[in-house]
């Protein structure tokens, strides 16, 4: 009996079917004892072989889309932040703006969630299996700089920038940009401009853009008119939830004048 495990085992092997690979021997136990048909065993075999490769092609689509962390909607505070609608991000985390090509963008001071809510959404769509990039902006303009020099630029933004399905670039407009770096985000708005999503998180209100570009008007306003386009904007206001945090535990003191 074992050396027909092994065969077996040995031509899941070779078909990559490998949910069978290790889980036929107990699936083939369970369906003596309930006494299973032919067609209904075939059909258990069947079922764990998508569900291993469902959970590997879910697991796969999170390790490359490079989240900081594994955030979801349910582990965020609503209560905590103001501006955020709890319907609004329901209805975003359906994921239907990413076939309209909608952008999504979230705007509010540091420590307020944005980052958490960009990467639950960029999670949900690890989990519809689609592809997901997370980068900041500072690192998303040096790889671009490189990629340049390298005469690179046209490659990395096919595999980097046209690729995946909804692109995550946090934190714009902490570090300002030159005017290279300028050229760089517009480029990354407009070529996925009506075609692909991007979720953006920024500490800077839109009318305060111009000096993400080094005062360059016509930059900004090319770059902002292509991103609210198509878009959900998603103001959050209130209090860094990490400085609560310390001041709850002690780290830090209420001072007053």
């Amino acid at each position: 009996m074992n050396l027909d495990i092994d065969r077996i085992r040995d031509k899941c092997a070779q078909l990559r079917l490998h949910g069978l690979e290790t889980e036929f021997p107990h699936i083939s136990e369970a369906a003596v004892k309930e006494e299973l048909s032919y067609t209904a065993y075939l059909e258990k075999l069947l079922d764990t072989e998508i569900t291993v490769k469902d959970t590997r092609s879910k697991t796969t689509m999170l390790r490359m889309a490079g989240l900081p962390a594994v955030k979801t909607l349910d582990d965020f505070d609503f209560k905590h932040a103001s501006g955020v609608s709890k319907v609004q991000m329901q209805e975003l985390s359906s994921l239907t703006f990413v076939p309209r090509a909608e952008n999504v963008v979230f705007l509010g001071p540091s420590g307020v969630g944005k980052t958490h809510l960009a990467a639950a959404l960029g999670y949900l769509g690890t989990q519809h299996k689609m592809k997901v990039k997370f980068i900041t902006a500072t690192d998303l303009l040096m790889q671009l700089d490189i990629a340049k020099r390298q005469d690179k630029y046209q490659t990395y933004l096919k595999r980097n920038i046209m690729n995946p399905s909804i692109l995550i670039i946090d934190e714009v407009g902490y570090i300002p940009m030159n005017e290279d770096n300028g050229n760089h985000f517009f480029n990354v708005i407009s070529k996925r401009y009506e075609r692909s999503s991007i979720v953006i998180t920024s500490n800077l209100p839109f009318s305060q853009w111009e000096s993400i570009f080094a005062g360059n008007k016509a930059l900004t306003a090319a770059t902002v008119d292509r991103l609210l386009h198509h878009s959900h904007i998603v103001n959050i206001t209130g209090e860094s939830y990490r400085l609560k945090e310390k001041r709850k535990s002690g780290l830090m003191k209420i001072t007053t004048d």
